[in-house]
């Protein structure tokens, strides 16, 4: 019975669009802030005279800017994963669920 319930997942053209869809998503974002940690860390290798940059008479370098700005970017492609995963990723869950439901 498990053997031939995975079966029928595995043969649901709804379960090959979910790992599609899951794994393109994964992907691009993962390369995107791993694209912006490294730019960042690469900057700093090569050119940390730009991140030391004062701004205005305090001690405050634009380096601490574009930091804060990495952490919010990076959380917020967490949001839009979770925004996906929470509705478009688990209506698929569902709609598989419900295709294999006779044999569960």
């Amino acid at each position: 019975m498990k053997d031939e319930l995975v079966e029928r997942i595995e043969n649901n053209p709804k379960y090959d669009e979910l790992v599609s869809k899951k794994n393109s998503l994964g992907i691009k974002l993962g390369i995107f802030v791993l694209v912006m940690f490294y730019a960042y860390i690469l900057t700093i290798a090569f050119n940390k005279e730009i991140l030391a940059t004062k701004i205005g008479d305090g001690v405050t370098t634009i380096a601490f800017p574009i930091a804060l700005a990495i952490l919010i970017i990076s959380f917020l492609t967490t949001l839009v994963y979770v925004k996906k995963a929470n509705g478009e990723f688990e209506d698929l869950i569902n709609d598989i669920k419900d295709d294999v439901k006779d044999v569960m």
